[in-house]
């Protein structure tokens, strides 16, 4: 029988006959400080009842690693499609945005009700304890098309429209399957750590943060964010877009064309609202704080407020927070001693304040610039004097925080949070997450405009998103106003620019596993013409030709 070498990440190398299971090898790499939710194969994420077909490198991913928490959580909605099929067959359980460390999840025909939430949350107690395996099958399309059809699972069988393979991976734990969009944990015994807490119409789906996986942390609410979703999901199921298949569905010219430029006028109209709060402060407002993740499209929203601001009346005066940075050699250092540019020390506040408070006082100031190149700053020749009807508009990642305008009063700042929070979902128990659809973005924009690759991208990701929970989350809910950018069309858009460069991460190197994730899940998406998009677009941020200059 055909052998297949394997090397452990310890540098030991076995030999195990051709078709055996991951599961079966596991052993190799000895006493491990947490379950297992999936190994590395050849930098390829996989589920453990994955076979072995090629020699090849394996390494354990564990559930208190970043990519072993993803795959707790996705297995932990799995679960409670499995128990809510198995309690309440006749309701469609949906889940949606993350808030704190949880998923909402709610009925597609009406409030959870406290004796369903409680039943719902003991049957999945139930399953964890009877350690149920998850395993992957493998069906024909004839056969899978058939299976959900009889389950009367229409997301989920529309996706298969979108493709014409022979044969389907399905997950399947105590008789409930569903599309293999990515590895889950080997059993329902990992699932040891969770809780059902009711919220609004629905509930929480609370999970535990990967440093402490055996405890529930204390729950914060994120009553803006839930707010503006909330918003947007109702929005998508009036459109009738709530659902990846359901955007294929409309992807021919005509439908598409009348889809985008719904989307965008009511993107343009919820500007526009935003500028009428700012107007109706006229007489103390100053200044409006922009803030908001990496790729939320913090730059268009300003160009586009500012249009909104003119149409008023106002004058709007547009600064870039960035050139007020220290010169590099002072730069704070992170704990790995790289310079660390997202924090607020890396930026000269007092200096920012003196001049915010001469322009307020009616004086003449030159704004900075910041040589990005030489790493210093230096004068503009640009000088500004504030009259009667300009506002002063800023954005930079540290707009709500009140340390960075310190020396401004309240009632002369409006702070607006932007993020782009994705609202339609794969199917009903699988969601998209908003840090993938935001990675795409900068993905495309950075390969566009900066000449990286996506290799480079993904690499940087990690610490970007550390900045993210550092500076940017902790202050959202102080926001006056928010805006969610995400457009639910765009990800058929950054498909055509994304799958090229994802596809020049090979399988030798450590990204490829990201890479390919990203791959598998563009997969389920038709792909949509970048003519189709406004040339005012926030997709335009990232893809180009907009009709703004950046």
């Amino acid at each position: 029988m055909h052998q297949i070498n394997v090397t452990f990440s310890s540098g030991k190398t076995e030999s195990y006959p051709y078709g055996t299971k991951i599961s079966a090898v596991v052993s190799g790499f000895g006493a491990l400080r947490a379950p297992l939710a999936a190994v590395l194969l050849n930098n390829e994420l996989v589920s453990l009842d994955a076979a072995l077909m090629t020699n090849c490198t394996i390494s354990p991913i564990l559930i208190d690693s970043r990519e072993g928490a993803a795959i707790y959580r996705h297995s932990l909605c799995y679960l409670a499609a499995i128990a809510n099929r198995q309690l309440f067959p006749e309701r469609n359980l949906l889940v949606g945005q993350t808030i704190g460390y949880s998923f909402y999840h709610y009925f597609e025909d009406g409030p959870a009700k406290p004796e369903e939430i409680a039943a719902l949350s003991k049957k999945m107690h139930e399953l964890v304890k009877d350690d149920i395996p998850i395993t992957r099958q493998w069906w024909s399309y004839e056969d899978a098309v058939a299976y959900f059809e009889s389950k009367q699972q229409t997301d989920t069988l529309l996706l298969l429209e979108l493709t014409n393979e022979s044969k389907i991976a399905l997950n399947e734990c105590a008789g409930f399957r569903d599309l293999h969009n990515s590895p889950l944990v080997p059993s329902t015994g990992v699932l040891k750590v969770f809780e059902l807490m009711a919220y609004d119409q629905g509930f929480l789906l609370r999970y535990p943060k990967k440093e402490k996986l055996d405890e529930l942390g204390e729950f914060r609410d994120d009553p803006m964010l839930y707010k503006i979703t909330d918003d947007a999901r109702k929005r998508s199921f009036i459109l009738g877009v709530s659902s990846v298949g359901a955007l294929n569905r409309l992807n021919t010219a005509k439908k598409m064309r009348e889809y985008i430029q719904v989307s965008e006028t009511l993107m343009n109209k919820r500007v526009a609202e935003i500028a009428d709060q700012v107007a109706e402060r006229a007489d103390t407002l100053k200044m409006v704080l922009i803030a908001g993740p990496s790729s939320s499209g913090k730059t268009t929203t300003s160009k586009k407020l500012a249009i909104q601001l003119k149409v008023l009346g106002f004058n709007p005066v547009i600064i870039g927070l960035d050139d007020y940075f220290i010169n590099r050699d002072s730069t704070p250092v992170d704990e790995n001693g790289e310079l660390d540019f997202e924090c607020l020390e890396a930026l000269d506040v007092p200096y920012l304040n003196e001049q915010l408070l001469q322009l307020f006082a009616g004086e003449e100031v030159e704004l900075p610039i910041y040589d990005f190149k030489a790493g210093a700053r230096r004068v503009s020749g640009r000088r500004i004097r504030m009259e009667e009807r300009d506002i002063l508009v800023m954005e930079g990642i540290h707009g709500l925080n009140e340390r960075l305008t310190p020396k401004v009063p309240v009632e002369q700042k409006m702070r607006i949070y932007v993020s782009a929070l994705t609202q339609i979902n794969m199917d009903g128990h699988n969601r998209i997450s908003t840090t993938d659809n935001r990675l795409l973005r900068r993905m495309v924009r950075d390969n566009q405009f900066r000449g990286h690759g996506a290799l480079q991208t993904i690499k940087m990701w990690p610490s970007v998103q550390r900045g993210e929970r550092l500076h940017i989350f902790p202050f959202q809910n102080s926001a006056d106003a928010a805006l969610n950018s995400a457009l639910d069309y765009e990800l058929g858009v950054l498909k055509i620019y994304a799958e090229p460069i994802l596809r020049t991460i090979k399988p030798m190197q450590p990204e490829y596993a990201e890479a390919k994730r990203l791959l598998n899940f563009l997969a389920y998406f038709a792909p949509i013409p970048a003519q189709f998009v406004p040339n005012d677009s926030i997709v335009r941020e990232f893809i180009g030709e907009s009709s703004f200059k950046y």
